[in-house]
């Protein structure tokens, strides 16, 4: 019986919003594609925890993890892993403060969410997150 359950990388990941509606994108390394911050949680850690301690070591940003909130878990093929699934736990958190690019993160930008910005973009950030945040704007509207 050959199981083909493919291999999961399980994050934390934000959706963050600045004061004027726009949305950071990060871009590690050596890759390409644009994603929401985040990463990895450890194995005793809770997502909004694994998401804090990203945000500080990937963006020098502090937050008050009772400030996010959960929107949802969402999968997509992972970015930079071939073969693997990102299983996120998504949280949206606005923030109003200043951010840099450290630890991994190469470059930060900030993205208008009704577009692409003419970007690459991650799986996850593209085919759902972002359109995910684009309907909740025109339910509101």
């Amino acid at each position: 019986m050959s199981m083909s359950i493919p291999a999961l990388i399980h994050i934390a990941a934000a959706l963050l919003v600045g004061p004027d509606g726009r949305t950071l994108l990060v871009r590690k390394r050596g890759t390409e594609a644009f994603m929401q911050p985040g990463g990895k949680i450890e194995a005793d850690e809770q997502p909004v925890n694994a998401l804090a301690r990203e945000l500080e070591e990937e963006l020098g940003l502090v937050i008050d993890p009772a400030h996010a909130t959960f929107l949802g878990q969402f999968s997509a093929p992972a970015a930079n892993e071939p073969g693997f699934v990102v299983k996120a736990e998504i949280f949206l958190l606005t923030i109003n403060s200043d951010v840099t690019p450290a630890a991994e993160i190469e470059e930060v930008i900030w993205i208008d969410p009704t577009t692409d910005g003419d970007l690459v973009l991650a799986p996850l950030t593209r085919d759902l997150i972002l359109p995910f945040y684009r309907d909740s704007l025109t339910a509101t509207a």
